[in-house]
């Protein structure tokens, strides 16, 4: 038997995730020690985000607990995604 201390919204968001996946949080956490043995080490990659994507998790994490959105409206963000793809 095994007990983690996991915040409460980690752990309903990870749930969320393997059950789209079709598992259960035992399962997947049986998955992810089965990898690390058979990797012997960690079965991902660990990497420092660059400044970009560090400003963006932020942003994120801000946006997540003062429950706010980053656009008024899913035409805005349409409009901003249609700007995006003609930048490229």
């Amino acid at each position: 038997m095994l007990h983690i201390r996991v915040d409460d919204d980690l752990r309903e968001d990870a749930t969320a995730v393997f059950a789209s996946l079709g598992l259960s949080m035992s399962e997947a956490v049986r998955l992810f020690l089965h990898r690390a043995v058979a990797s012997q080490g960690l079965p991902l990659e660990l990497k420092v985000p660059n400044a970009a994507t560090q400003a963006a998790l932020l942003e994120a994490r801000q946006r997540r607990e003062a429950r706010t959105a980053r656009f008024e409206t899913a035409e805005a963000l349409l409009a901003d995604l249609a700007q995006d793809r003609d930048e490229d």
